[in-house]
C-alpha cells in the first residue's frame, strides 16, 4: 500500500513542525487512550485546566460533527465525562462497529460561520489539485460542487497571487494575501512530506490569524526513506472498525525487512475461513470468489506472499497464520486456502517448504480445531512443491487437497466451502518439457489446429488465407517493418538492455528467445555501476554466449545503438534515477519497470518525462509484458515448462492488459486453453500511478490488425477503466473487449481494506469494482459473472468470432527442442575442469578461466605438506586406531585454524585491512609489531630468501601474468620486502600469496561486487581452497595406513614435553 492515512495528531504535529507562515498558529492538541495518565497530562499541558476545549475521537472515522462525536466550548471535567462514556465502548458508524479508544482534545476556539473555509489537496496522475471553498464546517455539502478548483501540475508550482486570482475570489480583500500565502506554503510542505491528501474542515481565518480546526490527512508510506527524517516515526492506524493485531505488525515488520511483499489483515478473528495467497492480484481474486460464495462474514483475513520470499519468510508468514487459526474453535471447523497463480519467478517448492514446516510443527491443531487444507499453485518448480505438499499431507491427519495448474485458480474455493465436488483424482496436463541434450530436431512434424474446438472444415477452408497473412509477416519482419508499426512495442528483432545483475531473468529471456525461433538474442548488454566491465556468460540454445556488462549506462547504450528497451530491475531507491537517465538517450523507446515502492511523487515526474519524449513506461511494479513469437521481459512467462505450455513461444489472436503482473500468468494460461493463444500481454503495475495506462495499450490493440479481441482485467481503484468505457461508447475501440475488475469484495467489508497493490483502494463509490464492471458491461464490454467465469467468456466470444471467420486458427507449430537444464549442462561439459565447479557451485557464477586455473594451482599447492604436520598426523592417527575415512579426515581437518592452514583467512583480512586504510608497506608492519601481533601469512620454518619456495614463486608468476589488477598482491610482495630485511625466513609464504591474489580475484576480476568480494572474505571463503587442498592430502594419509595396514600409533616418550608439580620434584 502506497497512501496511508495518520492520524490527526500526527498530521497537526507535522504541519507545526514544517509549515512556516505568518499567521499560522501552532496547533495545540493532546492524544488520549485508555493508558493516559491524566494527572500527569495537566501538569504537562496546563491550559487544559485554563482554557475551554474541544474534544473528538482520532482514529480515522470521516464526518464526526454530523455523527456527533465532536464537544465543543466545555472544561476539562466535560472532557473527561464525556471520553469516559465512551472510550473502550462500542460504537456503530455505517456497517463498521468498533471501539473507541483515542481521542485528540484542544483548545477551543471562537468565531463565527464566516470565518470558516475548507481547503484540500488532492494528488492525480498529472497535477495536485487543489479545492477551496469560502465557507467551511460541518455543514459544507456536495464541496466537489461548490469549491474552486486549481490543478497544479507535476513538475510545476502555483505563486501566491495565482491563487488569490484562481481560488479567492469571494474572500474579504484583508485576508486574500495571508490566505493565499499560506495555501502557496501549504501545497510546498504537501509536496516535500510526499502527501497524497490534506483536507482542513474548517480552516479558521481571524484577526489575521490562521487556525487549522479538524484535519485529515494520507501519507505517501514508500516514500519513508526519502522523508523518515522530516517525518519521524509515524504510526499508520487501522481503519475504524477493525483494531490493530499484533500479528498483523510482525507481518509488517516481515515485509518492512524483506525485498518481498508479505501482508496481512485480520477481517474477523473469528472467522473459518483463512487464506494464505501467493501473489497480489491473486489474493484479491481469492476474496472476491470466497463472497461471491456467500463466505464473506465467515472470511478471517485478507493477505498476500509475492515476490519470491524465503523458505524462512513463508515458514514465519505461515506460523503467523496457523496461530491465529488455532486460537478459537469453529462449530463447522475451518478451511485454510492456500492458493495462488502461475508464478512467474517465484520459487514454489521453496516456499512450500516453509508452510510444510509450519505445517508439522502445528499438527496436533489442526487436528484438535478440525482443520482442512485446499492447494492450489504453479510456477517454477511447483511439481516438487505440490509434492511435498501431498507427502506431508499424509502424516498431517487432516483432509489436505492438493492441485496444480490443471484446475482453475479459484475451484478450491468452492471446493472448500462444499458449493463444489472434490475430484479424486486430477489430470495433470502441465507437464514439465522434454529437455534434451545437444542434438538435430526434426523440422518435420504432424500439425494440428491451435484450437480443438474449431471445426475441421472451417480449418480447411482458411488454410489459404492464413498461409497468406504468415507470409505477408514474415516479409515484413525481414524488411523491418514490423519494428517500424506504432502500434507494437516488440518485433522479432527487439533488442534490450538489462540494469541490474539478474542473470536468472536473462537467461530466461535467451531461453524464451531460443524457442521463439529467434536469430539472435533480445537481450545485448548488462548494465551494473557497481563493478567494473566484463563479461557474462549464458546459453544460447545449446551454445554458450557472453553478454557484455557495464558499469556505465552511457557506455551501454551508446555500443549497442539498435537496442530500443531497457528493462530496469534497479531496486526502488535508484529505479526513478537510472529510469531518468536512461530517457536521456533517444534509441530508448520502451522503459519496464520491476521495483515496487517508488514513491508517487518520482512516478509522476517520470509519466511526465516519458510523454515529452514519447517513451512507453511499463510498470513501475510489474513483471513487464510477452509477446509470443518475439519477445519477453524478465521474468513474464515464468519458467520453460508454462511458456510451452501456455503456447507462448507463436502468436495467437488476443491480446491483453492486466494490473497484475502474477495474474499475467494466470491469463496466458487461461487465454491458452480458451482461444487459439496470446498475440501480446502486458501487466501496466499495481501501483496508483502506472506508466502507462489500459487504453494506452488498447489503442495500440485496437490499431494492430493482429489482434482480433482484447482482454483487461482492472481491479478497484483509480479510474482509467472509465476511460475505456468512453473509448467503446465512442467506437474508438471497436473491436471485442472482454473486461473484468477485480475487488468485488471490498464492497462487503465493514471497514476499509487496503489491498496487496499500492492502487487497488477505492476513495469514492466511483473506484469500486462493482461500479466499474456495471459501466464497462453497459459501455458494451463482455463482464463475466465473476473471475471464475472470465475464461468460458472469453471462449464464448473467441469461437463466435471463429464462426464468423474474424479469427483463422493457424496449424499448430511445435516448439524447438529445449536444452537439458543449464545448470547440468555445465557440469557435463568436458572442459569444465575442477575450478569451473568450484567457481559454480561455490560462487554460484561462471568465473574467468584464469580464476578457475588459479584455484586448481592452489588445490595442488595444498593437497599435502607431507605426514608431519598435525592434520596429516591426526588423520594418520585415527586411521591407525581402526576409525573410518570420514572421521580420520575430519579429525585432520579440526586443527585447522590460524597456527594451522587458517592463516589463509587471517592474511586476506590483514592484508587487505591495511591496503584499504591506506598505511604504508612499512607502517603495517610496525603497527602488527607494536601489537605483539604475527603477520598471517608471513614466514616459513625451512624455506628463505635465499631457499625460496617452489610453490609460491610459480603462483607468483601465474598472479603476475594473468591476474588483470592486483593491488592487495603487490602490496604483500612491498611487506614481505620489509620482513626480509629483518629476518630471511620472513617470507610470503604459501598461504599469504593465496589469501592476497584470493583478496584481488574477488574484487577485481569483475565478477563480484565489493560489496559481494568483503562478504566472502569475511565467511571464511578463502581458507575453503586450504580445507579442499588439504581433505586431498589427508585421504591420501588415510589410504597410506590402511594399505600398509599399520597398527596402533603409540606417540614417543621423548617427543612428549611436561612438567610436574613443584611438590613432586623434591
Amino acid at each position: 500500500m502506497s497512501a496511508k492515512a495518520i492520524s490527526e495528531a500526527t498530521g497537526k504535529d507535522l504541519i507545526n513542525r514544517h509549515v512556516e507562515v505568518g499567521g499560522l498558529i501552532a496547533s495545540r492538541f493532546v492524544s488520549i487512550s485508555e493508558k493516559t495518565d491524566w494527572h500527569q497530562i495537566v501538569i504537562d499541558h496546563p491550559w487544559l485546566k485554563t482554557e475551554r476545549l474541544v474534544v473528538k475521537p482520532d482514529q480515522l472515522i470521516k464526518r464526526r460533527g454530523k455523527l456527533g462525536l465532536i464537544k465543543v466550548n466545555v472544561d476539562l471535567n466535560s472532557v473527561k465525562e464525556w471520553i469516559g462514556a465512551r472510550i473502550g465502548k462500542n460504537q456503530q458508524i455505517g456497517k463498521a462497529s468498533g471501539k473507541l479508544r483515542k481521542f485528540i482534545v484542544e483548545p477551543f476556539i471562537p468565531h463565527t460561520d464566516d470565518e470558516e473555509v475548507y481547503v484540500c489537496i488532492y494528488s492525480h496522475r498529472h497535477a495536485d489539485t487543489i479545492l477551496f471553498h469560502h465557507q467551511g464546517g460541518v455543514d459544507i455539502g456536495d464541496v466537489d460542487a461548490k469549491a474552486l478548483k486549481m490543478d497544479v501540475h507535476v513538475g510545476k508550482t502555483l505563486q501566491p497571487f495565482e491563487i488569490e486570482n484562481g481560488l479567492l475570489k469571494n474572500i474579504k480583500p484583508e485576508t486574500k494575501k495571508l490566505l493565499a500565502k499560506f495555501i502557496h506554503n501549504l501545497h510546498g510542505f504537501y509536496l516535500d512530506l510526499y502527501f497524497t491528501y490534506l483536507e482542513i474542515n474548517p480552516l479558521v481565518v481571524k484577526n489575521e490569524q490562521i487556525y487549522i480546526l479538524d484535519l485529515a490527512v494520507k501519507l505517501d508510506s514508500t516514500a519513508d526513506f526519502i522523508c523518515r527524517q522530516k517525518w519521524g516515526e509515524i504510526e499508520y492506524p487501522p481503519p475504524f472498525g477493525r483494531d490493530a493485531f499484533p500479528e498483523e505488525a510482525y507481518i509488517a515488520d516481515l515485509d518492512a525487512k524483506s525485498g518481498a511483499s508479505l501482508k496481512l489483515t485480520i477481517l474477523n478473528k473469528s472467522g473459518r475461513i483463512w487464506t494464505m495467497v501467493a501473489g497480489g492480484g491473486a489474493s484479491v481474486i481469492y476474496s472476491d470468489t470466497i463472497c461471491d460464495m456467500g463466505g464473506a462474514s465467515e472470511l478471517a483475513n485478507y493477505g498476500e506472499y509475492s515476490g519470491a520470499p524465503t523458505e524462512q519468510q513463508t515458514y514465519e508468514y505461515a506460523k503467523t497464520i496457523l496461530c491465529l487459526m488455532t486460537q478459537e474453535k469453529h462449530p463447522k471447523g475451518k478451511v485454510l486456502i492456500i492458493g495462488g497463480g502461475i508464478a512467474n519467478f517465484t520459487n514454489v517448492a521453496s516456499t512450500f517448504k516453509g508452510i510444510v514446516t509450519a505445517l508439522q510443527e502445528f499438527q496436533p491443531k489442526l487436528v484438535d480445531y478440525n482443520i482442512s487444507i485446499f492447494v492450489r499453485r504453479a510456477g517454477p518448480n511447483y511439481q516438487e512443491g505440490l509434492r511435498v505438499m501431498r507427502e506431508v499431507g499424509k502424516n498431517l491427519l487432516i483432509p489436505l487437497y492438493v492441485f496444480g495448474p490443471e484446475t482453475h485458480m479459484t475451484s478450491i474455493v468452492g471446493m472448500a466451502l462444499g458449493k463444489k465436488p472434490i475430484p479424486k483424482e486430477t489430470e495433470v496436463e502441465f507437464a514439465t518439457a522434454n529437455f534434451l541434450l545437444p542434438g538435430g530436431q526434426s523440422k518435420d512434424s504432424p500439425q494440428q489446429s491451435r484450437k480443438s474446438s474449431t471445426s475441421s472444415s472451417s480449418l480447411t477452408s482458411s488454410i489459404i488465407k492464413e498461409a497468406a497473412h504468415i507470409a505477408n509477416q514474415r516479409a515484413k519482419e525481414d524488411m523491418g517493418l514490423e519494428q517500424a508499426s506504432p502500434s507494437m512495442l516488440f518485433a522479432k528483432k527487439t533488442k534490450a538492455i538489462v540494469w541490474g545483475m539478474q542473470t536468472r531473468a536473462v537467461q530466461g529471456m535467451l531461453d524464451f528467445d531460443f524457442v521463439c525461433r529467434r536469430t539472435e538474442p533480445s537481450v545485448v548488454a548488462m548494465i551494473y555501476p557497481f563493478t567494473g566491465d566484463h563479461k557474462q556468460k549464458f546459453y544460447w540454445g545449446h551454445k554458450e554466449i557472453l553478454l557484455p556488462v557495464y558499469k556505465s549506462m552511457e557506455d551501454a547504450i551508446t555500443k549497442n545503438r539498435h537496442a530500443d528497451v531497457l528493462v530496469n530491475f534497479a531496486s526502488l531507491r535508484s529505479a526513478y534515477e537510472s529510469t531518468i537517465e536512461a530517457m536521456k538517450y533517444p534509441q530508448i523507446r520502451t522503459i519496464a519497470i520491476i521495483a515496487e515502492g517508488i514513491p508517487e511523487n518520482m512516478t509522476r515526474k517520470l509519466i511526465l518525462m516519458a510523454e515529452e519524449k514519447r517513451v512507453t513506461i511499463i510498470g513501475p511494479a510489474t513483471v513487464g509484458g510477452i509477446k509470443p513469437g518475439c519477445f519477453k521481459i524478465g521474468n513474464t512467462g515464468g519458467m520453460m515448462d508454462n511458456i510451452l505450455h501456455s503456447k507462448l513461444y507463436r502468436p495467437g489472436s488476443v491480446a491483453y492488459v492486466s494490473r497484475s503482473g502474477g495474474m499475467s500468468n494466470e491469463l496466458n494460461n487461461i487465454i491458452s486453453k480458451s482461444t487459439n493463444g496470446v498475440l501480446e500481454g502486458v501487466a501496466i503495475g499495481g501501483d496508483r500511478y502506472p506508466g502507462t495506462t489500459f487504453m494506452d495499450h488498447l489503442l495500440r490493440y485496437q490499431a494492430d490488425p493482429d489482434v482480433k479481441m482484447i482482454v483487461l482485467l482492472g481491479e478497484v481503484g483509480g479510474v482509467e477503466e472509465y476511460e475505456v468505457c468512453e473509448a467503446l461508447q465512442n467506437n474508438i475501440l471497436t473491436k471485442p473487449l472482454v473486461a473484468w475488475c477485480i475487488g468485488t469484495c471490498a464492497a462487503m467489508f465493514t471497514s476499509e481494506v487496503q489491498f496487496g497493490h499500492a492502487g487497488s483502494c477505492a476513495n469514492s463509490d466511483r473506484e469500486t469494482a462493482i461500479a466499474k464492471n456495471k459501466a464497462l458491461k453497459e459501455a458494451g464490454a463482455h463482464v463475466p459473472q465473476s473471475f471464475d467465469t472470465l475464461g468460458d467468456l472469453i471462449q464464448e466470444v473467441y469461437e463466435y468470432l471463429v464462426q464468423n471467420d474474424d479469427i483463422v486458427p493457424a496449424p499448430e507449430v511445435p516448439p524447438p527442442t529445449v536444452p537439458m537444464d543449464y545448470s547440468w549442462a555445465r557440469i557435463l561439459k568436458n572442459d569444465l575442469g575442477i575450478g569451473g565447479v568450484i567457481s559454480l557451485l561455490w560462487f554460484q557464477r561462471c568465473l574467468p578461466p584464469y580464476v578457475c586455473k588459479f584455484f586448481e594451482m592452489c588445490l595442488m599447492v595444498t593437497a599435502d605438506h607431507g605426514p608431519a604436520v598435525s592434520g596429516a598426523h591426526n588423520t594418520i592417527v585415527c586411521a591407525r586406531a581402526g576409525k573410518d575415512l570420514v572421521s580420520s579426515v575430519v579429525s585432520g581437518l579440526l586443527t585447522i585454524g590460524d597456527r594451522f592452514g587458517g592463516a589463509l583467512d587471517g592474511a586476506a583480512k590483514q592484508f587487505s585491512e591495511a591496503y584499504d586504510t591506506g598505511l604504508i608497506p612499512m607502517e603495517f608492519v610496525n603497527t602488527m609489531r607494536k601489537k605483539g601481533q604475527l603477520i598471517m601469512g608471513i614466514g616459513h620454518r625451512v624455506k628463505s630468501i635465499n631457499n625460496p619456495d617452489m610453490r609460491v614463486k610459480i603462483i607468483k608468476d601465474f598472479i603476475l601474468e594473468h591476474f588483470p589488477s592486483k593491488p592487495v598482491f603487490n602490496y604483500a610482495l612491498e611487506v614481505e620486502k620489509i620482513t626480509t630485511s629483518k629476518k630471511p625466513n620472513l617470507i610470503l609464504n604459501v598461504d599469504g600469496v593465496i589469501a592476497v591474489a584470493f583478496v584481488d580475484l574477488l574484487r577485481y576480476s569483475g565478477s563480484f561486487t565489493r560489496e559481494e568480494a568483503q562478504e566472502y572474505i569475511e565467511m571464511g571463503s578463502i581458507n575453503s581452497l586450504f580445507v579442499l587442498g588439504r581433505s586431498i592430502g589427508f585421504i591420501g594419509h588415510y589410504m597410506d595406513q590402511k594399505r600398509l595396514k599399520q597398527g596402533l600409533y603409540r606417540h614417543p616418550w621423548d617427543d612428549i614435553s611436561y612438567v610436574l608439580p613443584e611438590q613432586y620434584n623434591n
